[in-house]
């Protein structure tokens, strides 16, 4: 359009020019120049005319252009349009797969729920069952007590009236023998009441000593009593647990696909993971779910939360790994200190060693026969306080000694000594009262008691480990096992680490790649293999995998 009204304007200017042209050449020259004129004008219209089609023929051809443009983005935008309806329909059918699977996963935990609730309401009728037979057997006790004392009061009653007529007759027969002196003897008044007095002097020893045999059997019988009734009182008092330990963690995750980040290409992340950590990390079909294997529950913890970190940062490779993993070895280590200082404020033990606190924290991390260390620990302090309070004892001094009885397990020297000799030299070097040290080393009489509260200690420790459902005797020899196997393996030459992993079925070898050839290597499995064999007891069979590696780091300024 614009093109049009170019060429028109430009023909309106030609002929107004064609025509001033011509009117002053008629002026000068009216012949020639009319000639002249009209052959400008002709060459203007012509001049016009040709601009005018030429300006028409750009304008159709960019008019075509546009249209063809137009058509292709046409077309583009049909397909864009049918693929993001395909990917959009994809991912609805994919969410909505995801929306059945979770309600199926629900459905599950809902049904496992039920059930759990259904054998916790089992466990509480018996435990409510168990509670009324306890409570008619203590009442039963108790009214048969009663009538024993009752029975044995009357029998002193009885002795004392018979101990009173005895009484007056050697009062009588005094009397006649004093008669009988003073007649037959005629003796004088001084040495009659000598005699007398020496009479009295062993009748009131033989009462004395009437008198306190049956005292002792008093206080032996109430004392039996009381004992008894302390013990049962702080039983009652003291709410605990039931061993709840064992050999694997899960870590959750928000969906599948973080596996195989976490994998890695042919599997190098996972590996750097569990040789940083020592577990074993078990990658299956459970859904959003990762399951860590390993005795230790300082490892197991150690590579939950480096998992975490590395699931939260997205950046999951070997150098990362061995990052992350190093700095959760690190954060455990000041969260060791902070279990100790919260577990002796809540016990409301004061002045105590930052080192034995440091002690304190690392039993939250170690197992006695599947029950916790530091709730053994707790719940032996609660106790000792408990029946140190009921006999008028220093509760504080024995609380004290019920936390600490147990530190020589979390000992990082491992001597050849029994734990409570090594509990008790801890103890001594970090100042502790007598008392508390004492009551350390001879809770399994290791020394002999000296302090009121060491047979406090002895007597709380049997109540905690014997009570039902507090120790499983196989957690302790599994773990034996799996730390004999990794000593054996650790004995030889040029072993850098190694890991018992799936319960023991397998032993990784981490060794010195600078010292241990590839042949090295073989023969190493086979003499570890044959050491084990020799030494050791174990159901199936064990896989012996030795790892040689090598790495070549460089850094680039």
């Amino acid at each position: 359009m614009y093109c049009l009204l170019a060429a028109v304007v430009a023909l309106v200017a030609g002929i107004l020019i064609g025509r001033q042209l011509a009117g002053k050449a008629r002026l000068d020259h009216e012949g020639e120049a009319t000639a002249r004129a009209q052959q400008i004008l002709r060459d203007a219209e012509e001049k016009g005319t040709r601009l005018r089609d030429e300006k028409i023929k750009q304008a159709d051809e960019r008019l075509e252009q546009s249209k063809n443009k137009f058509k292709t983005l046409r077309n583009e935008f049909d397909q864009e349009s049918k693929r993001l309806k395909a990917e959009l329909d994809g991912e609805l059918t994919q969410r909505r797969q995801g929306v059945v699977e979770q309600e199926q996963s629900i459905k599950m935990l809902t049904e496992t729920t039920q059930r759990q609730l259904e054998q916790l309401q089992k466990k509480e009728a018996d435990l409510e069952r168990v509670r009324e037979k306890t409570q008619t057997d203590t009442q039963q006790l108790r009214d048969k007590l009663e009538a024993q004392a009752e029975k044995r009061r009357l029998d002193h009653e009885e002795a004392m009236a018979e101990l009173e007529e005895k009484q007056r007759d050697a009062e009588e027969q005094l009397h006649s023998v004093q008669r009988q002196l003073e007649t037959i003897a005629n003796l004088t008044a001084a040495e009659a009441r000598e005699q007398l007095v020496e009479s009295l002097k062993n009748e009131a020893q033989i009462q004395a000593s009437s008198y306190v045999k049956d005292t002792v059997a008093q206080a032996k019988l109430t004392a039996t009593k009381d004992a008894k009734k302390i013990v049962l009182e702080t039983i009652q008092r003291t709410a605990s647990e039931h061993a709840i330990e064992n050999c694997v963690s899960i870590f959750n995750i928000e969906s599948d696909d973080v596996k195989g980040k976490i994998i890695g290409r042919e599997g190098r992340n996972i590996r750097a993971l569990e040789a940083a950590t020592g577990v074993e990390i078990i990658v299956d079909d459970t859904p959003e779910a990762i399951i860590i294997s390993g005795f230790d529950p300082v490892r197991r913890e150690i590579a939950r939360l480096s998992l975490h970190l590395l699931v939260k940062d997205g950046r999951i490779h070997p150098a990362r790994v061995e990052e992350i993993v190093a700095k959760t070895r690190k954060n455990i280590e000041e969260e060791i200190v902070e279990i100790g200082e919260k577990t002796i404020i809540d016990l409301g033990i004061h002045g105590l060693h930052p080192e034995l606190i440091k002690m304190v924290g690392r039993m939250r991390f170690r197992s006695s026969y599947g029950q916790n260390l530091l709730q053994h620990s707790r719940e032996v302090a609660n106790l000792c306080a408990t029946m140190a309070a009921e006999m008028g004892l220093d509760v504080k001094k024995a609380k004290r000694a019920g936390l600490l009885h147990d530190i020589g397990k979390v000992s990082t020297e491992e001597p050849e000594l029994p734990h409570a000799i090594l509990g008790m030299e801890m103890a001594k070097k970090w100042k502790e009262h007598p008392d508390v040290v004492n009551a350390i080393g001879a809770h399994h009489d290791e020394i002999e008691m000296t302090a009121m509260i060491s047979p406090l200690v002895q007597a709380c420790d049997a109540i905690s480990g014997s009570r039902p459902g507090a120790r499983r005797e196989m957690m302790e020899s599994y773990i034996k096992r799996l730390k004999q196997l990794e000593e054996t393996a650790n004995g030889f030459k040029g072993v850098n680490q190694c890991f018992a992993i799936q319960a023991g079925r397998e032993l990784r070898v981490m060794v010195d790649a600078e010292n241990v050839t590839d042949e090295r290597a073989a023969e190493l499995s086979f003499e570890i293999s044959q050491k084990i064999e020799k030494e050791m007891q174990y159901p199936g069979q064990i896989k012996i995998t030795v790892i040689r590696e090598m790495r070549a780091v460089a850094y680039a300024k």
